[in-house]
This record gives structure tokens, C-alpha cells and sequence, in this order.
């Protein structure tokens, strides 16, 4: 494997919650980074010095921008000669809930209209066993050109958990894999030199499959116990007692918990990809759809819940304060959060909803711009229920559940405050 021996200049398409820090830590390791967004806010943001992704800061972005070897373009056209480009672009679903690619083909097009020669291409968007070698590697090779002598192409699937502090990126294990045997020499040199473990696999369609598989477990896992939930309530079984339970066996246990909703750019979303695929190739895999089912219908089961809790069959009118909106606690993304689709039930219910987010200072509901409300000891004790959708870890939890007439925890949150009689767990 050849050592990375100079600095290099990295063109990072799309600067989100992958493709930033990405170009950070090739930063760190005295790279030159052109970062390339459409968004020409996030471009503005930038130059500013401001952060519009929850894992890094103000002064970490300023950090970035002064260090001279970081420029934010939003036009292809103004990318200057570099020596590999990494692909960090969207990868939603459809309104048909099937994979939508074109954020990769429109990267994919501005890369063969540069003059390619001998740089290494990288796609690090999760998507489907197939995608890199049957749409990214075709566009790239038009005019004549061929990979392996005019370019190289890699993937290598992004593992960055947004919110999980105790994973530093570096640590993470890397994934690599080529189009051919000195693609994946030169995507392995290059990562090598700025995570701890590179992971070469034998192909591409493993690597993509790596990413989509792992999600698509952990959506199978939590869906489960989502479903079971519904179970448990009838049979008046408590499932985190059961959990609790299930975990002093010291083997076989699985780090899964129920919720209001899976959310997310990824977790709901690669498994569809799976899905997609596997349907494509004749082997469909039922599970998905039926995991998709329980997760879609999650925030329904939860405002049923709630009218449980209040014994009242309509909520039209009643105060609710929601605690946390985006998808998981500790990031700002709202990004497929069942916690949106329960406030807008709740508000076509009549309710009379505000809510209360650390991370997120206003939200679109209804047409209409709601802020965040301060979460005092007053407003609390004047609301007919409390529900806690997202843990984040800054919620008073001693002050909520002190001032709550009545509290519906949906994560287990104040579990360590002991049992009261005014909470009410999932």
C-alpha cells in the first residue's frame, strides 16, 4: 500500500452531517479541501463562521475557515484541479418510497465534465449493493474513458453516528472497497492516513451492502420492540421491566430499546434501499416492509396512548407540551422524526400543543412558525400532560418530572427518579 507522503487536494461534494466533518479531519491531516454544497446557505454559514450541524461548533467551523486550507464553493464550475473527489451527497427516498439517486447522478455528471486524469472518485453516500459500479461507474467512464487508467473509482460507506460523543471519527473502523485491485490500494492509502483501522472488502456491492445491512438490523431490532410494545400494553406488562430483565443475561442481549418512531437520515432509509434492491433481484425480503408498517404507524399508536392517559376520547383543547423534536437526543436533525408527524396529529386533533427543544429554536407545523418555548416550572404545571419524545441530555429531567400534573415518557428518560404516580412510560 502506498503511503500518503504529501498533502493532497480532496473536493468533499456535499457538506452535511457526513461530508463537513469528513472535511475537517482531512484538514487535521494538512490536506487541502474544497468543499462543494448546492445549498448556498450552508456556503454562507460557513463563511461566516457559523455551524448548522449539531456535532460541531461555532468556534470549530471558524477554526476550519481560518486555517487556510478549506474554501466552500456552490458551483461545480469553481472547482480547481484536485486529486480525488468524495461524494457525500444525499441519498432520501422518493414519494414513491423508492431510492432517489439523483444527487448521485448529478455529481457524478460534474465530476466527467471536469478532465479527469488519474484522480480517485469516492462515494461515501449509503445506497444499495449496485449503485457505485452500475450508475456512478457508467457516467464516469463516458467520452471513452476507463477506470483504473483515466480515474479510479472507490466506496467507502460513512459510520458517523451523530450524537454519540463517546466515538471519536478517527477511531471508527473505515470501510474500503475499489472498482479494481489499485482502486482499492489508493482509496486504503488515503484513508489510512486519517482513520485508526481500515476494513478492505472484496467488492464494492459488499461494502454498499455493509452499510444498508448493518442500518437495516438495527431497523428490524428497534421496529420488533416497537410492535411488542403495543403487545405488552395489552397483556398491562411493563417492557422496560422486561428489558431490564433481559439484560442480566451476560450473552446474546442486543442494545435495542422501544420508542416513539425510528427517524433519521439513515435508519428508516437504508433499509428501503435494501428493500428495493432485493425486490429487483428476485428476493424480496418481506421483513422490511413489515418493519416499515410498524415504525409508520408509531405516532398514531402514540397519540391513542395519550388519549389513554388523559381518559379523555378527543384531545381537542387540551394542553400538551411536547419535550424534544428532533430524531434522536443530542442532534439538531429532524430529518424523518416521528415527533413532527405526532405534532401535526395532535394539532389536527385540536390539542393545544407547544413544545420544547433544545436544538431546534422553531419548526413549520400546520403553515404556521411555532418557536421554542422556555421550559419553566409555571408552564409545566399548567399543562394537562407532558410528553418526552427525545431524551436530549440537557432537559432538567428532576424539574420536569417535580412540576409534570402528569408525564408520558416515551424513552425511559427518568427511570433513575424512581416510579411516581403521575408518570407514565410507553
Amino acid at each position: 500500500m502506498d503511503e500518503i507522503t504529501q498533502p493532497l487536494r480532496i473536493s468533499v461534494i456535499g457538506l452535511g452531517y457526513v461530508g463537513l466533518p469528513l472535511a475537517m479531519l482531512f484538514v487535521d491531516k494538512q490536506h487541502h479541501v474544497i468543499g462543494v454544497d448546492l445549498d448556498a446557505g450552508k456556503i454562507s454559514r460557513l463563511k461566516a463562521g457559523r455551524s448548522y450541524i449539531s456535532d460541531l461548533t461555532d468556534e470549530q467551523v471558524s477554526q476550519l475557515m481560518q486555517s487556510g486550507k478549506f474554501e466552500a464553493l456552490s458551483d461545480y464550475r469553481q472547482i480547481p484541479p484536485v486529486n480525488v473527489f468524495v461524494i457525500c451527497v444525499p441519498t432520501p427516498l422518493n414519494r414513491s418510497g423508492n431510492p432517489e439517486l439523483t444527487y448521485i447522478e448529478r455529481a457524478g455528471t460534474e465530476i466527467a465534465q471536469l478532465d479527469l486524469q488519474g484522480q480517485l472518485v469516492i462515494l461515501e453516500s449509503s445506497t444499495y449493493p449496485g449503485t457505485t459500479e452500475e450508475l456512478l461507474l457508467p457516467i464516469l467512464e463516458r467520452g471513452g474513458r476507463e477506470v483504473g487508467r483515466d480515474f479510479y473509482l472507490a466506496y467507502s460507506p460513512e459510520r458517523f453516528n451523530p450524537g454519540a460523543h463517546q466515538f471519536q471519527r478517527t477511531t471508527m473502523p473505515k470501510i474500503v472497497s475499489g472498482v479494481t485491485q489499485q482502486c482499492l490500494q489508493k482509496v486504503s492509502s488515503l484513508y489510512s492516513s486519517i482513520f485508526d483501522t481500515v476494513v478492505p472488502v472484496s467488492s464494492t456491492h459488499a461494502a454498499e451492502m455493509v452499510k444498508v445491512l448493518e442500518n437495516s438490523q438495527r431497523f428490524l431490532n428497534i421496529s420488533f420492540l416497537n410492535a411488542v410494545v403495543k403487545f405488552c400494553e395489552a397483556m398491562h406488562i411493563d417492557i422496560w421491566e422486561v428489558i431490564d430483565a433481559i439484560h442480566t443475561k451476560p450473552y446474546g442481549n442486543l442494545d435495542f430499546y422501544p420508542g416513539p418512531g425510528i427517524g433519521g437520515h439513515c435508519i428508516p432509509v437504508d433499509p428501503m434501499y435494501l428493500e428495493w434492491k432485493a425486490a429487483q433481484v428476485g428476493v424480496p425480503l418481506p421483513h422490511l416492509q413489515i418493519s416499515k408498517h410498524i415504525n409508520d404507524t408509531m405516532p398514531l399508536y402514540l397519540v391513542g396512548r395519550l388519549k389513554k392517559i388523559l381518559s379523555e376520547p378527543q384531545l381537542k383543547d387540551a394542553s400538551i407540551l411536547l419535550l424534544g423534536l428532533t430524531y434522536k437526543k443530542d442532534v439538531s436533525d429532524l430529518r424523518e422524526s416521528s415527533s413532527m408527524e405526532i405534532f401535526s396529529i395532535l394539532v389536527e386533533e385540536g390539542a393545544d400543543v407547544s413544545y420544547h427543544d433544545p436544538l431546534v429554536p422553531e419548526v413549520q407545523i400546520a403553515d404556521k412558525t411555532l418557536l421554542s418555548v422556555d421550559l419553566a416550572p409555571e408552564l409545566l404545571s399548567r399543562m394537562d400532560c407532558v410528553v418526552l419524545l427525545t431524551d436530549h441530555s440537557s432537559l432538567p429531567l428532576e424539574s420536569i418530572v417535580l412540576h409534570s400534573k402528569l408525564l408520558f415518557d416515551t424513552r425511559n428518560a427518568v427511570k433513575s427518579l424512581g416510579t411516581k404516580s403521575h408518570v407514565v412510560r410507553l
